[in-house]
C-alpha cells in the first residue's frame, strides 16, 4: 500500500483553481437514477404495503410474506439493549444523556412583546412537528450513533411520533442500532430501505405512518428521493461525502494527525481528508506516519482509495493564509490543533462544527462530546448548520390588535393594500376604523 495525497500550496498561482476542483463533488443523481425513484415513489403511493414488500425482497434480499414482519415492536428494541455487554449499554447510555443536556439548551420558547400603547401585542409561538421519519443506512456500515443523533433532537423538541425506517439485508439488523433506537426514545421501527422507505415515509401506507419530516443519511438513491418527496414533507439535507480539515501549528504528534484524517478516510471512498499546514517537513512526517499507520486498520482498502483520490494536503504561508483556506472550504468537520483556537475562533466564518485544541478529535463529536454530528457538507456550511432543536419545531407568528389598535394601522394597511390595487385587502382594514 502506497498512499500519495494531493499536495497543494497556495503560493501556487493555479492553486484556487486546483482547490475548487478537488473539493467539487458532483450532484447525487442523475437521468436514469432520477426516473427510477420518481417511478418506485409512485409505485408506492399506489401499491402501499405491497409494494414495500416486493422491494424488500428483490433489493434487501429480505424474504418477508406480510407487512406486519416489517414492523418492529418495542420489546425487540428493549431485547436488542438488553443483549449488548454492559460496556456498550453504558457508552449508549453517556452518549445519550450528552447529547439530550446539549440539545435541551437549544429548546426556544413562544414569546410575547409587551403590550403597545396603541393595544396591540406582538409574539411568535414555538410548537414541535407531529410526526418525524428517520432514515438509518444499513449498507458498508451501520451507525447505532447516527440513530441518537437524529432522533433526541426531535424528541427534545417534542415531536410526538419518531418513526425510523432501516433496511434488514436478507433479513438481518445490527442489534446495536435498535439498542439505539430504544435509548432514544424512537416510538416505531420498521425494516425497510432505499428510496422506497423514503416515499413510505412521505406518503404513508397501511403499515407505514405519514410523517411531517425526513432526516437521516443515506446512499444516492435515498438522497434522489428525499429530494423528489421535498414540498410534500421537509427535509434535513442533501448530504455529500463526509469531510475534514485538519489545521496544525506543530509541534504535535505526526500520528494523532494521521489518524485523524483516516477518521474521515475510512467512512467511504469519497470521503476527504484535507491537511492544511505551513511547516513542510511538518506535511512529510504526517504523510509518512499516514503510509505506516494505513495497513494496520481493518478498514485499509477503502482509507488507501479516500487517500490516494480524495485527500488534499495544503501548505499555506502562514496562519491568515490558513484562515483564508478554511473558509473558502467550509468545512463539516474542522479541527484547530493549535494552543490557543479561541484567538482563530472570530475569524472563522464557515464550518459545519469546530474541535479545538490539540486534545479535541473530531472522533468525539461523532459519538458523545454532545454537539450534533450531523453537520452541512460539500461547502454548505456557509449558509447551513449542524442538524438540531430547531430543525423540529414550527414557529408561528401571532398579532392580536384590540379596537384601538386596529384603528392605528388600519389606514396603513389600506393605503398599502391600495397602491397594490388590491381593494378588498383595502377594504377589509377600512372595517375597522
Amino acid at each position: 500500500m502506497q498512499l500519495n495525497p494531493t499536495r497543494l500550496n497556495t503560493a501556487s498561482a493555479d492553486f484556487l483553481s486546483r482547490l475548487t476542483e478537488a473539493t467539487a463533488w458532483e450532484s447525487v443523481s442523475d437521468d436514469a437514477r432520477g426516473s427510477r425513484v420518481a417511478e418506485i415513489i409512485a409505485d408506492v403511493r399506489a401499491r402501499g404495503d405491497q409494494a414495500l414488500i416486493d422491494y424488500t425482497r428483490e433489493l434487501d434480499g429480505h424474504k418477508v410474506e406480510t407487512a406486519d414482519q416489517l414492523v418492529l415492536d418495542e420489546s425487540a428494541l428493549e431485547s436488542a439493549f438488553q443483549s449488548l455487554p454492559s460496556d456498550l449499554q453504558s457508552a449508549l447510555e453517556v452518549a445519550r444523556d450528552r447529547i439530550v443536556s446539549f440539545h435541551s439548551a437549544q429548546k426556544e420558547t413562544s414569546w410575547r412583546l409587551p403590550e403597545a400603547d396603541d393595544g396591540i401585542v406582538l409574539g411568535q409561538e414555538v410548537r414541535p412537528m407531529e410526526r418525524v421519519g428517520i432514515y438509518v443506512p444499513g449498507g458498508k456500515a451501520t451507525y447505532p450513533s447516527s440513530v441518537l443523533m437524529n432522533a433526541i433532537p426531535a424528541k427534545v423538541a417534542g415531536v410526538s411520533l419518531v418513526e425510523m425506517v432501516v433496511p434488514a439485508p436478507q433479513g438481518e439488523l445490527n442489534p446495536v442500532v435498535l439498542a439505539a433506537a430504544y435509548l432514544a426514545g424512537v416510538d416505531r421501527v420498521i425494516t425497510i430501505g432505499g428510496a422506497q422507505a423514503i416515499a413510505a415515509l412521505a406518503y404513508g401506507t397501511e403499515s407505514v405512518i405519514a410523517v411531517d419530516k425526513i432526516v437521516g443519511p443515506g446512499n444516492a438513491w435515498v438522497a434522489t428521493a428525499k429530494r423528489q418527496v421535498f414540498g410534500k414533507v421537509g427535509i434535513d439535507m442533501i448530504a455529500g461525502p463526509s469531510e475534514i480539515l485538519v489545521y496544525v501549528e506543530p509541534p504535535m504528534d505526526p500520528d494523532w494527525v494521521a489518524m485523524d484524517l483516516f477518521s474521515q478516510g475510512e467512512h467511504d471512498e469519497e470521503a476527504q481528508p484535507v491537511l492544511v499546514c505551513a511547516d513542510p517537513d511538518f506535511i512529510d512526517q504526517v504523510i509518512a506516519a499516514m503510509n505506516r499507520l494505513a495497513p494496520t486498520l481493518e478498514r485499509a482498502a477503502i482509507i488507501e482509495r479516500s487517500i490516494n483520490t480524495r485527500c488534499l494536503i495544503i501548505q499555506v504561508a502562514d496562519r491568515q493564509d490558513a484562515l483564508s483556506v478554511i473558509n473558502t472550504i467550509a468545512p463539516e468537520h474542522l479541527e484547530l490543533c493549535v494552543d490557543d483556537p479561541e484567538t482563530l475562533l472570530p475569524d472563522i466564518h464557515h464550518a459545519g462544527a469546530i474541535f479545538m485544541g490539540r486534545h479535541t478529535p473530531e472522533a468525539l463529536g461523532d459519538y458523545c462530546a454532545g454537539p450534533n454530528h450531523v453537520l452541512p457538507t460539500s461547502g454548505t456550511a456557509r449558509f447551513a448548520s449542524p442538524l438540531g432543536v430547531y430543525d423540529f419545531i414550527k414557529r408561528s407568528s401571532v398579532i392580536h390588535c384590540s379596537k384601538n389598535g386596529a384603528k392605528t394601522i388600519a389606514g396603513v394597511a389600506s393605503t398599502l393594500a391600495r397602491s397594490e390595487g388590491l381593494t378588498a385587502h383595502a377594504q377589509s382594514a377600512e372595517y375597522r376604523l
